[in-house]
């Protein structure tokens, strides 16, 4: 099983948000990332939202650091 992460480093906010989780399962990590965009993003939970984080997951674990998007 391949372990899998999204990382909001990826993704600057205004917040600076530099959460990584990952977890063995796309369902796993999945609900804990809908869990922190909720929270912390103030995203609501939606089917769409669930898609679009669904797009950002990697396979193997987060890098120490990551260059950001343009």
């Amino acid at each position: 099983m391949t372990r899998k992460y999204i990382d909001c480093r990826e993704y600057p906010s205004e917040m600076n948000c530099t959460v990584a989780l990952s977890a063995d399962s796309d369902s796993e990590l999945l609900e804990a990332a809908v869990q922190h965009a909720v929270s912390v993003h103030k995203h609501e939970d939606s089917p769409e939202l669930r898609s679009q984080l669904k797009q950002y997951f990697h396979e193997g674990t987060p890098p120490v650091e990551v260059s950001h998007h343009a």
